[in-house]
């Protein structure tokens, strides 16, 4: 069950008009329901019945409710998800909550999915049993050494037991994708397991990053999302080479949804980093 329609691997949001309440407090909206949704899928957890399937439910349900406060969702290359005889490492850049949200919905049907993530993430009273159930890949982000053993002997593991990994490389979540900040730790571990990587390009700031909660940012429905999927790039590629690939098809993909943008009178993304 794929859960979404695609067709030659892409899917477009069909398109709602949201009701006046959503055009006027598109936030108030998208949070309320959310959080409803998040405390169902944490009850599920607690009792361990939050299982793959529950997974896809909580996640399609996030889905809908943005189409249906008004943003347009597309999705590209879900076919190199799709046909791939093995897991892989797809690697991303990351600029809000959207994305962490809604991924599983993408990568869940065809293939057992899981996230490296910030260890303090599975401490969070809503979020952490549904994060502990999906068995991440936790890091501290304040030592490297154990962070990169963590995710090398870990990762390793739960791509050879056939579960595909989503590694976001950069330190913080932010509109502007900056190459030097985007690390090659997905790059090392697709090639220690001897895996393909997945380049994925993502524009999610109509889900913008708060000041006060990380996950409440500011809502603009009038802003797309955007996912592409790229070709898959197979283990025995240079390191150099993958890292080199992954960060041109990002950038790429980010300059001509950027430029679309501008042909339709609304601004290029501006930078909200977060930690």
């Amino acid at each position: 069950m794929t859960w979404l329609e695609y067709t030659d691997g892409t899917y477009r949001s069909p398109g709602h008009r949201p009701s006046l309440l959503a055009r006027l407090l598109p936030g108030l909206v998208l949070y309320s329901s959310f959080v409803a949704i998040v405390y169902r899928a944490n009850r599920l957890a607690v009792r361990g019945r939050f299982d793959r399937e529950q997974l896809c439910r909580s996640t399609l349900a996030v889905f809908r409710l943005l189409e249906r406060i008004g943003v347009q969702i597309e999705i590209t290359g879900i076919q190199h998800i799709r046909d791939l005889d093995s897991p892989s490492v797809v690697i991303a850049n990351h600029m809000s909550t959207l994305e962490t949200v809604v991924l599983p919905l993408f990568i869940q049907p065809f293939r057992q999915v899981t996230f490296i993530i910030k260890e303090s993430l599975l401490r969070y009273p809503l979020f952490g049993p549904i994060m502990r159930s999906l068995e991440p890949l936790p890091v501290t982000r304040t030592n490297p050494r154990q962070d990169l053993r963590i995710v090398l002997e870990g990762g390793v593991e739960r791509l050879h037991q056939g579960t595909c990994i989503v590694v976001f490389p950069q330190t913080t979540r932010t509109v502007t994708f900056d190459p030097a900040r985007f690390t090659s730790i997905g790059t090392k571990l697709a090639q220690r397991a001897q895996v393909p990587v997945v380049p994925l390009a993502l524009l999610t700031d109509a889900w913008g990053n708060g000041r006060l909660v990380k996950e409440m940012g500011p809502v603009n429905p009038a802003l797309d999302v955007r996912f592409a999927f790229g070709a898959p790039i197979p283990p025995d590629a240079r390191s150099g080479d993958v890292q080199q690939t992954v960060v041109r098809f990002i950038q790429e993909k980010l300059e001509e949804w950027a430029a679309a943008r501008v042909a339709r009178g609304l601004p290029r993304p501006a930078s909200q980093p977060t930690a």
